[in-house]
């Protein structure tokens, strides 16, 4: 057995809700203000964690196609995350990922179980909330054929 993959992220804030992550080598922005009467625009920590979920699909389907391999030319995700007050969590996160790829359906498939299977922040989320979606696919445009 291997040892466990460590991350590390830093974040700070100021009063007010200005904050920081550093993670990698970026600085990320967050809003961690308490009901402020003006919007920042920025992410706040549940935006955060549906992109973290956002992320591991994508990086999961770049991973999927070195490994099956699946041909794709495009890759974009859309999630939903809904969380209930009382108490405080995320109840359900939906996804729809649409692909452009000449993959057949069964492919399609195959790979929709290994970003089920095989995605840390996917799994981690499934554990506690129902996690449901679903891959659109459309064909990839063909090259023009030569004319003679």
């Amino acid at each position: 057995m291997s040892a466990p993959t460590t991350y590390r992220v830093q974040a700070r804030s100021a009063p007010g809700g200005e904050a920081r992550i550093d993670a990698g080598t970026e600085t990320i922005a967050f809003d961690a203000s308490w009901a402020a009467a003006v919007p920042s625009g920025l992410p706040g920590p549940a935006d955060l964690l549906a992109s973290a979920f956002a992320a591991c699909l994508l990086k999961n389907v770049e991973r999927s196609g070195r490994l099956l391999p699946f041909r794709y030319q495009n890759a974009e995700v859309e999630v939903r995350a809904e969380r209930q007050d009382s108490p405080p969590r995320f109840t359900a996160i939906t996804y729809e990922l649409r692909l452009v790829t000449d993959e057949p359906q069964h492919r399609v498939d195959l790979l929709h179980r290994n970003l089920r299977n095989f995605g840390t922040v996917y799994n981690t989320l499934a554990a506690v909330c129902d996690v449901q979606g679903r891959i659109v696919t459309e064909s990839a445009p063909r090259a023009p054929e030569a004319r003679s």
